[in-house]
This record gives structure tokens, C-alpha cells and sequence, in this order.
């Protein structure tokens, strides 16, 4: 334990926070940002949502930073059960994306904030302390993406993403999440989530019928 954590730990007031993301070098740098701030402690890490479920029930944070892209247990699926398991926890939600139903979701899970992850230290750090007021805090562009999912045509597929319209011409094409993430470039988790909301956007229950409603819509070359 460094000087610096001691000395947060022995000063009274500081704000309790755990890091919830599945990638290690997001985690390395959230936790070297938190250090910076004698008023911010960090009481834990998790790389999933059920490790972080079990993280709170470990140490109780007062925040969490949560990603909302993520393997097995989504952020926002943890969110649900942290807020419904720990209701002084406060959640806020960390990620890169910021789709308008992504941003629906967290918020409906009962996140208390919305931001991207090239939010600036001080920005997170002013969030957090806003977090543990009870203050919520959103990202322009999230704000953005509500509007525009709210304000919506109703025209089927009008509302995807170029990087939906990639993913689901791939689909199209028989394409496995798997070989979607090797031609794009990205990792499975994030063809997991582009898929989830190319099926959301559509109002499909499966990628079958997903695929054969951009073919009846003409939304894929």
C-alpha cells in the first residue's frame, strides 16, 4: 500500500469507489486517475458483472464505475441487481458507447449518471462527487442519443448507426459474432453489443429475423 493510499484511508470523508470493466488497461488507468484525488478511494475491482455484485457485497462501495459492454452479466443488467441489492451504492455508467437505448437502459436500471469513457479526470471526479450527493450527471452525447431515440421515425432501420448497418450486413452475409469481430476489427463483446442493438432497433427476437427484415426493408446492399 502506498503512502498515498494510506493517507486516504485515515482521512475521513472520502468517497468509497469500485472500478467495474472487463478490459485490464481501462482499469489500470481508472485506478491511476483515482489516486490523483485525496478525496476519491478505491476499495475494489471487478472485470464482470457478477464479480462486481459480489465485490459489493464485499466492501459496499459508495460509487461504482460501471461499463455497460461487457461479457456474461451486462452493465446494466449489474446495475439492476447492485441498486436493487445495495440502494446506497450509487452507479455510473462508464462506457463508449452512446446509443440512445443503451443510454434507456442504464438510466432504467437506476445508474445515477451517464458518461463516455474520454470524459476528463476532473469531469469523473466532479461526477463521482455528484453521484454521492444524489446528483446525476450525463454526457451531451448521451442527452443526444435520448432525443433522437425519442424523436425517431417511424421507418424500420432508419435509426442504425453506420457501424449497425456493418454489422448487419455481415449478419446478412451468415456471418458468425466471431467472424464479425475478425473482418471489423473489434472485439466479440462489442459485436455482442451492435448485434443486441441492430435487434432492438428492428424489433427482432432473433438474428433470423433480424436478417430477414433488412432484406425486406432493403437496409443492406
Amino acid at each position: 500500500m502506498s503512502d498515498k493510499q494510506r493517507q486516504k484511508m485515515n482521512k475521513p470523508n472520502t468517497i468509497r469507489v469500485a472500478i467495474v470493466d472487463d478490459h485490464a488497461m481501462v482499469r489500470a488507468g481508472l485506478r491511476n486517475f483515482l489516486l490523483a484525488f485525496n478525496d476519491l478511494d478505491l476499495v475494489g475491482e471487478a472485470a464482470s458483472g457478477e464479480e462486481a455484485l459480489a465485490l459489493c457485497r464485499e466492501v459496499k462501495p459508495d460509487v461504482v464505475l460501471m461499463d455497460m459492454v461487457m461479457p456474461g452479466m451486462d452493465g446494466a443488467e449489474a446495475t439492476q441487481a447492485i441498486r436493487h441489492h445495495h440502494p446506497d451504492t450509487h452507479v455510473i455508467a462508464l462506457t463508449s458507447f452512446q446509443q440512445g437505448d443503451l443510454v434507456e437502459r442504464a438510466m432504467k436500471a437506476g445508474a445515477i449518471s451517464y458518461l463516455l469513457k474520454d470524459v476528463s479526470a476532473t469531469e469523473l471526479a466532479e461526477a463521482i462527487r455528484a453521484a454521492q450527493a444524489g446528483q446525476a450527471r450525463l454526457a451531451a452525447e448521451a442527452a443526444q442519443a435520448l432525443v433522437e431515440a425519442a424523436h425517431h421515425g417511424l421507418d424500420i432501420g432508419q435509426d442504425l448507426t453506420p457501424r449497425e448497418r456493418e454489422v448487419l450486413t455481415l449478419m446478412v452475409e451468415g456471418l458468425t459474432n466471431a467472424k464479425i469481430a475478425q473482418r471489423l476489427v473489434v472485439s466479440q463483446s462489442t459485436v455482442k453489443f451492435h448485434v443486441s442493438s441492430v435487434l432492438s432497433k428492428l424489433g427482432a427476437d432473433n438474428r433470423s429475423q433480424a436478417v430477414a427484415l433488412a432484406v425486406q426493408h432493403h437496409l443492406v446492399r
